[in-house]
Order: structure tokens, then sequence, then C-alpha cells
């Protein structure tokens, strides 16, 4: 073998070497954050993956912790695109400028409160399901404590029940934002904060997710647990002694929403992540994640377990005001001022 030939070969060894262990200039990545459940985090991630065979790394985040990350990060995102979570996050990023305006050939067909939201941000987010705020209790502890089954939102500020309710901190939770929100619109926003100041008094723990009371109440571990009712028919369905509980003065609700982030490195993938999650036939795959939130596709099935709007008295939540960075930051300091840091 000559001399040029045995180089040639060694320089096209090498060019192969390189070429199986550098990634491709054509590989296709989306980066995930989701702020649903991790069954369901991971269904929207496999499915999509399997179906266009785009490599995705998903994270999974409460709504509170991805705005935080999302808004840390956005002068180097590593964020493609935010799926689920409560829409006030969502609006207060899109008010930053912190999510892309994109408009879905798909909006047309997507539920009223859906538009609403897009239309409120300037099409920086969109809704993908709607599920409402309420609270269940755990029927053997109710028994076994021989106390009388709470009703409203006043019940659970009753000091007879002291240490026996669970709820999320509004600082990382999504959910616990909706409910603090809620609160000051049923109320008005002083009367909202001395109710929140008593039942601060029988709050046993403020968890980081929204999902956790409705895991504890079903367990056993509190009496009372807060959370969308949608989390809270997990357990139900799981067959877990609860009875759910639609407070009797009403109650709020989130639009769960979608973004794709402002400078996104993979922005192609993004977008088509997004149209794929609007689907109808893919926003009906929820409930084998067990997911029971009410899809944004008009098309789109509705779980059997879903809430009935007309058998809830919702409020009009203030989607926009209460999804300002403004607004939302003042409520937020007001809970950390007076509520969390009072004494029990």
């Amino acid at each position: 073998m000559s001399k040029h030939t045995f180089r040639g070969i060694a320089a096209a060894c090498a060019v192969a070497a390189l070429s199986a262990t550098a990634p491709s200039a054509n590989a296709q990545n989306l980066n995930l954050l989701c702020n649903a459940t991790i069954d369901w985090c991971e269904l929207m991630k496999n499915k999509f993956e399997a179906e266009t065979g785009i490599k995705t790394s998903m994270t999974r985040r409460s709504s509170g912790e991805a705005y935080a990350q999302i808004r840390a990060e956005s002068a180097n995102p590593k964020v493609d695109v935010w799926w689920a979570g409560t829409g006030d996050p969502h609006l207060q990023a899109a008010s930053e400028g912190l999510t892309e305006v994109y408009q879905s050939p798909q909006l047309a067909k997507l539920q009223p409160w859906a538009r609403k939201v897009a239309t409120a941000s300037g099409n920086r987010t969109v809704g993908i399901y709607l599920g409402a705020l309420g609270y269940a209790y755990n029927d053997k502890l109710l028994a076994s404590k021989k106390l009388p089954a709470p009703k409203c939102w006043s019940d659970l500020a009753d000091p007879k029940y002291k240490d026996e309710v669970q709820m999320p901190d509004p600082n990382s939770s999504g959910t616990a934002y909706t409910m603090l929100a809620t609160l000051v619109q049923l109320m008005g926003e002083d009367k909202a904060f001395d109710y929140m100041k008593r039942l601060h008094k029988n709050v046993n723990q403020y968890t980081k997710s929204g999902v956790a009371p409705s895991q504890a109440v079903g367990r056993g571990e509190t009496l009372v647990g807060i959370s969308f009712m949608h989390d809270l028919m997990i357990g139900k369905v799981g067959g877990f002694p609860v009875t759910i509980v639609t407070p009797c003065e009403g109650t709020g609700y989130e639009i769960g929403s979608m973004s794709i982030i402002k400078g996104a490195r993979n922005m192609t993938e993004a977008k088509r992540f997004y149209e794929f999650a609007l689907r109808p036939d893919i926003q009906s795959l929820s409930p084998s994640a067990k997911a029971y939130q009410i899809p944004s596709h008009t098309e789109a099935k509705v779980p059997a377990e879903s809430i009935k709007p007309a058998d809830v008295k919702l409020i009009d939540y203030d989607q926009a005001k209460y999804g300002s960075t403004e607004v939302r930051r003042a409520l937020l300091k007001r809970w950390g001022d007076e509520v969390s840091s009072a004494p029990k």
C-alpha cells in the first residue's frame, strides 16, 4: 500500500469517527418545560417524539417555578416551549415580553375562553384546558375526628379545623395563586386577606406544588386538601375515600396555557409542538394520563370525569388583571407580609 493511499484511508476514518461522535447540524431537538402532572408531561413528550422523531428534553416544574426560570434565563433561554400550568404566570411572562408572538391556524377552533387568553396576551400564549378550583376531605378522617363536612370556603377557617387543612404556596404554585386571586375577587382584597389569616391558623403545610394536597388528602395525611378539582378527581377515580367540594360561595378557575419562549433556540420545533398540543386527537388523550381538565379544542373529547361548568358556581375570573405583573407581585408580597409570616 502506498503512503498516499494509507493517508487517504486514515483521513477518511478520522472523518467517519468524528461524524459518529459529533451531533449533526441538522439534528432536531426540543426543550420542553411542563407544568402538568408527571404522567401527562411524559405522555406528551413520548407521543411527540414518536410522531415527529424530534428528540425532546422535558423538565417538570410547578407554574411559579417555571415562570421564575424563564425570567431568570431570558438573556439566554434554555427552554423552547412552556406547556401547561395556570394561565396567570403565562400572562405575566407575556406582559414582560418573555414569550413569542405566535397565532396558530387552529385558533378559530378553540373554545372562547382559550381564544380570550390569546387575545389578552397579544398571541403570546393560548389556552389549552380549563380546570376549576375546589377542595376535598377524607371521608374516613372526617368520621374518626367527628367533624362536620365543610361545604364553603368560610368553613375552612373555622377553628375546629385547626391543623387539618393543606394547601400549596402561592409563591411556587399556580394553583395557590389562583386561590388567592379567586378569594380577592369573591370577597374584596382586605376581607380576603383577613380570611386567609384565619385560614393560616388551620393550615398544617404549604406545599410547593398544587397537586400535592390532592395526593395527601387521598392518603389520609390531611383532612382537607385544596387543589384543582381535576387533580382531586385522580384520587377519587383511584378509589381513595375522598369527597370533592365545590365551595358554596363560588370558585375560580384556571385556563391552563402554552407559550413559546422568546428567543427559543429551536423555534421551528417549538411551533411544531405547539400545533401538536392543540390538536383534538392529542388533547383527547389526557384521560389516559389521569388528566381530567376540559380541553380547549372544540373537537376534542371531554373526559367523563371532568367538571360540568353548569354544575359549578364559577366567578367571572379576570385573567388579564390577575395575570398582570403588577397585581400578581402585589398580592404575593401582601400574602408574604401578612399571611405566611403570621404566627399560628
